[in-house]
């Protein structure tokens, strides 16, 4: 019997004209999610989605809207929706991470997302937050700047959405749940996408690929997001250099490449000047994973840049893809970012620390009586790996439910030892559900440190309810005395998600000026699974303007 399954959003965008009016103009938007079959990728198997389409619809807003999300689930899963990237200002409830800060919305019931995009413009995304739901389940945000603020670039002709993913012709909780079992890793996917289109792959003939329709001399602004499970991405457009022009929503100095790398969670925005002759090119996204143990999916996903007047009979100029372990083009690529640190959009970074934390990040093999070689797979931070509670963290923050979780998650390592080079014997690690409490307003350094324990590789590690500054990197083991003397603090790129490098170190900072309990965790997805997760709870400060806002009447019960 066909299973059918679906999610209804009913979207209404707030926008105040008159900030100084209680008087706001409403536009309302209505989502119906369906469960259909991915027939666009020689599949008949219905998968979960938002109004039938993969990827889901886009949310259109300004900066300072306000947005409210009706979720109604009607699938077999507990289900939520994360809006990555939105900062939540005190709004923590409709940030979305399941047992993290609400629990999941249950077959049958429904939720109202309430948030306000403060202070925020550019591209993000919106996805499920709840075991490996968000293969099918995600969709653009774009965030336009207020009514008569231009671009701080020259305008584009037309704007696209770029949307890369993964896709596998088997289900993917069938996938995760398998490797759960067995304490192995998961089968990676059968091919990449390009805005739901793999472009023609063995077995599929039929499959064209997304087609990109350009103007001779326009200039395009292209939003791009990796909504991928596990795997970085390099993407590029044969025989085109572009412009990067923001990451994460947060404007950049402009520079031109004809590679960017995106990790899972995150988001580019670049300009493209069709500056070529009429014809077709090819648009490529392939893997970069510079970990020689770990397996990926190598298929590269293809589009098609059209020129206007170009036949469709034309041959399609190529292009070659970067190795998928093309370190040195990743790190040109992150190592050109910088923010844009200009009057209107200064660069705030911390200069006075409260917190200097070192974080190490990893795998780690745990015992397991029923798993085919007695141990599973496990990912941590600073060992520990993160055990989901069965109550929301925020719940259990705000309405003072002791036994739920801890706050005496270490702030550095345990035990130190050569964490890019010689391995300790031992390569299990501790349980538990530890938070790390931070003061209002209080500032943080963070160094994200990967560990060979099993083998290094790059973790993009995203901060829920925060923007922060990625304000130093570098190989080997983080050195607290002659690193430091390196770091940026004029103009380092601003951004929510950001790569731990394969044996190395990351360094950011940020202010926690946002009261509640706030996810961090690995955007692998089978890394996060593993646990290579924790959260911050930041108290409240003085008064109900620095105070997280009472829960909504419909906040979904566990």
């Amino acid at each position: 019997m066909e299973m059918f399954c679906w999610i209804r959003f009913l979207i209404v965008v707030v926008a105040c004209l008159f900030p100084s009016s209680v008087e706001c103009m409403v536009r309302h938007y209505k989502f119906n999610v369906v469960l259909k079959n991915s027939t666009k990728l020689c599949s008949t198997k219905p998968i979960v989605t938002v109004n039938g389409r993969f990827p889901g619809p886009t949310i259109y807003a300004r900066e300072d809207d306000t947005v409210l999300v009706k979720v109604v689930n009607h699938v077999q899963y507990n289900l939520s929706i994360h809006w990555h990237g939105i900062r939540q200002i005190r709004t923590g409830w409709a940030d979305g991470p399941a047992y993290i800060t609400q629990c999941p919305i249950q077959p049958g019931q429904q939720y109202i997302y309430n948030y306000t995009l403060t202070g925020q413009r550019g591209t993000l995304w919106w996805h499920a937050h709840i075991l490996w739901l968000r293969a099918t389940v995600h969709g653009a945000i774009v965030i336009l700047p207020k009514r008569g603020v231009p671009y701080p670039f020259p305008a584009p002709h037309k704007e696209k959405v770029i949307m890369l993913g993964e896709w596998w012709k088997s289900d993917v909780e069938a996938v995760i749940n398998e490797a759960l079992k067995s304490g192995l890793a998961p089968n990676v996917s059968d091919a990449h996408t390009i805005n739901g289109q793999t472009g023609p792959i063995s077995g599929c003939t039929s499959q064209g690929g997304f087609n990109l329709p350009v103007e001779n001399n326009k200039r395009y602004l292209l939003r791009i997001i990796n909504a991928a499970l596990n795997e970085e991405l390099f993407f590029k457009i044969a025989g085109h250099q572009v412009t990067v022009v923001e990451v994460d929503a947060v404007y950049t100095k402009p520079f031109k490449t004809d590679t960017i790398v995106i990790a899972p969670g995150q988001t580019t925005n670049v300009i493209l000047h069709a500056d070529r002759n009429a014809g077709k090119y090819l648009v490529a996204a392939s893997p970069f994973m510079d970990a020689p143990a770990i397996v990926v999916d190598n298929k590269t996903a293809t589009a098609t840049l059209h020129y206007s007047g170009t036949l469709s009979s034309s041959r399609t100029i190529l292009t070659s893809t970067p190795p998928r372990n093309a370190t040195s083009v990743a790190n040109n690529f992150t190592k050109s970012l910088r923010s844009l640190n200009s009057k209107k959009y200064p660069a705030k970074v911390p200069l006075n620390i409260d917190h200097s934390l070192l974080f190490t990040v990893g795998l780690g093999i745990n015992p397991c009586s029923t798993c085919i070689n007695g141990s599973r797979v496990v990912a941590d931070i600073n060992n520990v790996t993160f055990v989901m509670p069965q109550i929301a963290l925020l719940q259990a923050h705000v309405f003072n439910i002791s036994g739920v979780f801890t706050d005496d998650f270490p702030g550095k390592p345990p035990v130190t030892y050569n964490f890019t080079g010689t391995q300790p014997n031992n390569f299990a690690t501790t349980k538990g559900t530890k938070l790390y409490r931070l003061a209002y307003n209080s500032t943080v350094q963070l160094v994200l440190q990967d560990t060979g324990m099993l083998t290094p590789e790059n973790h993009p590690v995203h901060l829920h309810g925060f923007n922060f500054f990625e304000v130093g990197r570098g190989t080997g083991n983080f050195n607290n005395k002659t690193d430091p003397k390196k770091f940026n603090l004029v103009d380092p790129v601003e951004r929510n998600t950001v790569g731990v490098p394969s044996g190395g170190w990351v360094a950011i900072r940020f202010r926690a000026d946002n009261p509640g309990v706030w996810f961090m965790h690995c955007h692998l997805e089978v890394h996060t699974t593993w646990g290579l997760k924790m959260a911050f709870v930041v108290d409240n400060g003085k008064g109900p303007s620095e105070s997280v806002l009472p829960p909504p009447k419909d906040l979904p019960k566990c």
